[in-house]
């Protein structure tokens, strides 16, 4: 299954080849357009770290992951078929994540926190401690998995060479990644964004689980860029409105 990315020959053709290149740029084009609602759901994920630069270091870590994982996904090829399961589960978190930070974060930012003694850890915390810089780069390795099944499917259908696949994912990842951190900037002059992207994450939780084979309804992708475009504006609405009642006052 991976002897083609061993091939040195297979690499030199793809990277002399016009044809092959114009190939790799349609994939890095589809790799985006598959891949904004995971740029948005890495996004919110990172605004629970304190500062940018933790933000960065996580999704450099995370993108380190990504072509890690994406060699080894392409190489499954077609079986990935199979795995309709991490799309369900993929599902369930994200819905998870959003109802958390709805029901919960929101509620806790909400109300006047009184400083009290940190409790102590009991059980099996007091041995396993993971930081939540680390929960972060975790939840992001889980996202590009569940994410990156849908994009691998649409590049071998594209074109059969793991090596054009691999190249045009690549560029795609990190194409992505940077739509992140534009979001990620946005975020932090506007902080209604942050109540916009869990929106999304409910709505991409809904949609990754209709596409499970069990439901088999397939939300379009211009379907999530209409509704993002949507949230945007409204959210846009909420902010501006929210600054000139607060100028007033």
């Amino acid at each position: 299954m991976y002897a083609p990315f061993f091939d040195l020959h297979n690499w030199a053709t793809v990277i002399e080849s016009g044809h092959d290149w114009m190939v790799i740029f349609s994939l890095v084009i589809m790799e985006c357009l598959l891949s904004v609602d995971n740029a948005v759901v890495l996004a919110a994920q990172t605004q629970s770290l304190p500062d940018k630069v933790q933000q960065e270091k996580s999704l450099f870590y995370g993108l380190i992951g990504a072509y890690i994982f994406r060699f080894i996904v392409i190489g499954l090829g077609v079986y990935l078929i199979n795995f309709w399961w991490i799309k369900a589960l993929g599902a369930i978190y994200l819905f998870y994540l959003a109802i958390k930070f709805f029901f919960v974060e929101k509620r806790k930012s909400n109300q006047v926190e009184v400083p009290s003694e940190r409790p102590k850890p009991r059980g099996w915390k007091k041995y396993i401690k993971i930081s939540a810089f680390w929960q972060v780069v975790i939840s992001i390795e889980l996202m590009d998995i569940v994410f990156s099944i849908d994009s691998v499917l649409a590049s071998l259908a594209i074109s059969e060479n793991p090596v054009i696949v691999l190249i045009g994912g690549m560029i795609g990842i990190l194409a992505m990644r940077g739509i992140a951190e534009i979001i990620m900037s946005f975020m932090n002059k506007i902080p209604e964004l942050q109540d916009m992207a869990y929106f999304l994450i409910l709505f991409i939780a809904i949609k990754l689980f209709l596409s499970i084979p069990a439901i088999n309804i397939h939300i379009p992708n211009t379907v999530f860029v209409f509704v993002l475009l949507g949230a945007i504006a409204v959210t846009l609405i909420v902010h501006f409105y929210r600054a000139h009642r607060s100028a007033r006052k």
